[in-house]
């Protein structure tokens, strides 16, 4: 009986040992959803792109402290989000610096083409943009649980593993994201008491 989880030990085990082909299996086992993860965190592609190629590498380099008896893919997901906060706060050094320099951010990309596709897909992408933006500016205490709970479909407890935080606090943390969401997605919306 076989898990992937005990898979992904022995490759992790065999890659430590120095074996690459291992641990590049590891890394296409994982790409995807780490990629997904860290899109949803940190709400830019390319940022997105450029954090779980340095997990990727922090992970090779810290394969010796990986523990089995944890889920890889939760080792993984702790060290990319942690990758993730490194570049939010060196691109915000960056930007209180020289300032805003991006497309993103000037809002430049926000203008049709001409060659836009009806306009219900066009409202879908401004929505879900709009989306990406607002759970990009929540607080790194507040994105993180609702990331992994709301889009990635960890339980409280996994997403607590992963944070580590209890699955009480990545509970009340989530429901704080989703009020902070609505409001500022609805700026009509009260907010409940």
């Amino acid at each position: 009986m076989t898990s992937p989880d005990r898979l992904d030990a022995e490759l992790a085990r065999a890659a430590a040992g120095g074996d690459e082909r291992a641990y590049a299996e590891l890394v296409r086992r994982h790409k995807d959803a780490l990629y997904r993860l860290l899109r949803r965190y940190v709400g830019d592609a390319d940022e997105a792109y450029e954090a779980a190629h340095d997990a990727f590498i922090a992970a090779w380099s810290a394969l010796g402290r990986y523990d089995p008896n944890r889920s890889f893919a939760a080792w993984l997901k702790t060290i990319a989000i942690n990758k993730a906060r490194d570049r939010g706060r060196r691109l915000a050094v960056r930007r209180f610096f020289f300032g805003s320099k991006s497309l993103e951010d000037s809002g430049a990309l926000d203008v049709p083409d001409g060659a836009t596709p009806a306009e219900a897909k066009l409202m879908a992408r401004q929505r879900d943009a709009a989306l990406e933006r607002a759970i990009a500016a929540l607080p790194e205490g507040l994105r993180g649980p609702l990331v992994l709970t709301a889009l990635e479909e960890c339980s409280h407890h996994e997403a607590g593993e992963i944070l580590g935080l209890s699955a009480k606090t990545v509970e009340m943390r989530a429901y704080r994201a989703r009020k902070i969401l609505a409001q500022t997605l609805d700026p009509t919306s009260r907010p409940s008491r």
